[in-house]
C-alpha cells in the first residue's frame, strides 16, 4: 500500500517488491530504489525523504512485524510467560510433551528445570505415561520419548499396569502381550532405567529379557487355551523369574547405553566425577567457554564426552570429522580436519571422555569450534589424584578388586574393613602407586560387596 500511495505501483508491481524484500534478493532491491524513487518525485515527495522511505521499508524486510502479527505474538509471549511463572512445572512437562521427538530440546528443558529446582524423575514402567507428567511437583518423564518405544507399547503397559504397579519382573510378564512390547522394546526401557524401581542392577534385567518374554508367550498361549481357568493359574501364569546373576554395568557404561535410549545424559553425566578436577586443572565447561568467546576469547581448553562421530569428504578430497561432545551444561558439535582425524581417531570415539584444545569464532549462528588437540581425560585426571580408598564389609569383593586396579600409576589405594554396625574401621594402604581416577572409582563402585569408593 506504501508502494501504491507513494509511488504509483500497480498491485502487481508492489507484490514484486514485497517478494524482493521477503526474500531479501539484493539486486532485486537496488532496482526498486530507483523505481519507488522516481515514483515518489513524480507524486511530489522530496528525494531526501523517498530515499529515508524506501530505507525504513528496506529495514524493515530483515526482520519486523506488522502490528496485527505484533500483537498477537505479544498476547502469546505474556501468556506462556505468565504460566512459567506461575506454573513452572506443567509448564515445562507440557513443552517437554510438544517436542517429544526433539532430544536437544528435551536436554535443554531438563537444564532448564534443574535451574529451576524442579526435579525430572527417569522413566518409569510404575509412575511414567505416555506424555511427560506431573506429580507431586515433579516432572516425570515421559516413555514414550525413548528411543525405540513406540506408542502403541506405552499405551499397553500403562494400561496394563492400571492402578496396580508391578510387583516384579515376572508379575510384568504375566500381565504384557509379547506381540506389544517385543524385545528392542524392552532393551530401550532397559537401558533408559524404566525398570530400576523393580530391579535397580540394569545388566540383570538386560540379561533376563528373553526369559521374561518366555514367560509372557506362555501366559498368552495359555490364557487363550483357557488353561488358566481350567487349572486355576497353572503353568505360565504361576511362573517365577530367575534373573542372572550378573555384575552391574560400570557407570560409564550404564550412561552410555542411557544416552543411547534417551538422546542425552539424565540420571547423571560422565564428567560428574570429574567436576573437582576439571575446576583443579582450569579446564572449562561449554557454557562457560561459550560466554569467554562471547567476550572476545578464540582458545580455550574444553572437557566433555564423546556422543557421535560423522567422517566426509572436502572439496579436496581429504576427510574431515564432526564431533558431537556432551558434558554437564550442554551439547555442541566441532569440527576436526584431516590430520588432526588421522591423530585423535581412536579418543574421538562414542563414550570417550577427553579433554578437547580448542579454536572458536562466534558466528550469527552460534559458536562454532574447531579441534587442535584431544587428551584422554582419565590420563589427565589420573595425575592430579592423590588416593582412593575402597570401603567393604567383608573380604568378598577382594578378588575381584585385585581385577579391576591397574599398578604403575601415581596414586595410593587404600582398603577400609567396617566392622560390627560400621562404628569402627581397620584401613590397610596397599603397597606401591596405582591409576586412580573417577572412571576407576565408578568401576570399582559396581564390583558387588563394594560400600562406597572415595577419591581422596
Amino acid at each position: 500500500q506504501i508502494a501504491q500511495l507513494l509511488s504509483g505501483y500497480s498491485l502487481g508491481e508492489a507484490d514484486l517488491l514485497r517478494r524482493a524484500m521477503g526474500k531479501k534478493i539484493k539486486a532485486e532491491m537496488e532496482a526498486q530504489r530507483v523505481r519507488f524513487v522516481d515514483g515518489a518525485l513524480e507524486r511530489g515527495v522530496p528525494k531526501a525523504q523517498a530515499d529515508t522511505i524506501f530505507e525504513l521499508l528496506a529495514k524493515f524486510a530483515d526482520y519486523g512485524f506488522n502490528k496485527s502479527h505484533a500483537a498477537a505474538y505479544a498476547l502469546v509471549a505474556y501468556q506462556t510467560a505468565y504460566m512459567k511463572a506461575n506454573n513452572p512445572v506443567e509448564f515445562l512437562a507440557a513443552s517437554m510433551t510438544l517436542d517429544m521427538s526433539n532430544t536437544d530440546k528435551l536436554n535443554d528443558f531438563r537444564r532448564e528445570a534443574m535451574r529451576l529446582g524442579i526435579p525430572v524423575h527417569p522413566p518409569s514402567v510404575q509412575t511414567s505415561v505416555g506424555s511427560f507428567d506431573v506429580a507431586d511437583g515433579r516432572i516425570l518423564y515421559s516413555l514414550a520419548a525413548i528411543k525405540g518405544v513406540g506408542k502403541h507399547a506405552v499405551e499397553h503397559v500403562v494400561e496394563m499396569r492400571g492402578t496396580k504397579p508391578f510387583r516384579d519382573m515376572a508379575d510384568f510378564a504375566r500381565r504384557v502381550d509379547p506381540r506389544q512390547v517385543n524385545k528392542r522394546t524392552l532393551e530401550s526401557l532397559v537401558a533408559a532405567g524404566a525398570f530400576d524401581a523393580i530391579e535397580p542392577n540394569r545388566a540383570r534385567v538386560f540379561g533376563g529379557l528373553d526369559v521374561v518374554l518366555g514367560v509372557a508367550s506362555r501366559v498368552r498361549e495359555d490364557s487363550q487355551q483357557g488353561q488358566g481357568a481350567l487349572f486355576g493359574g497353572a503353568g505360565g501364569a504361576s511362573e517365577s523369574i530367575k534373573l542372572p546373576d550378573v555384575a552391574p554395568w560400570t557407570a560409564a557404561e550404564q550412561l552410555q547405553r542411557e544416552h543411547l535410549a534417551i538422546g542425552f545424559y539424565l540420571s547423571a553425566h560422565p564428567l560428574d566425577d570429574y567436576r573437582p578436577v576439571l575446576e583443579k586443572m582450569r579446564v572449562q565447561m561449554w557454557a562457560d567457554f561459550c560466554e569467554s568467546v562471547k567476550r572476545g576469547s578464540n582458545f580455550g581448553r574444553l572437557a566433555g564426552t564423546v556422543t557421535s562421530r560423522q567422517e566426509r569428504k572436502t572439496k579436496t578430497g581429504n576427510k574431515m570429522g564432526i564431533v558431537r561432545i556432551s558434558d554437564p551444561t550442554g551439547q555442541y558439535e566441532a569440527v576436526v580436519f584431516s590430520e588432526g582425524l588421522s591423530q585423535y581417531r581412536e579418543l574421538l570415539e562414542p563414550g570417550q571422555s577427553v579433554v578437547v584444545y580448542a579454536s572458536a569464532e562466534e558466528r550469527a549462528e552460534g559458536t562454532s569450534v574447531r579441534i587442535e588437540k584431544v587428551e584422554p581425560l582419565d590420563l589427565l585426571a589420573a595425575r592430579q589424584q592423590q588416593s582412593l580408598r575402597i570401603f567393604l564389609r567383608d573380604p568378598a569383593p577382594i578378588e575381584s578388586l585385585s581385577r579391576q586396579l591397574e599398578p604403575r600409576g601415581e596414586g595410593e589405594v587404600s582398603m577400609v574393613l567396617l566392622l560390627g554396625e560400621g562404628n569402627r574401621e581397620v584401613e590397610v594402604r596397599l603397597p606401591g602407586r596405582w591409576r586412580v581416577s573417577p572412571q576407576v572409582a565408578g568401576a570399582l563402585k559396581a564390583v558387588p560387596g563394594v560400600v562406597q569408593v572415595q577419591v581422596v
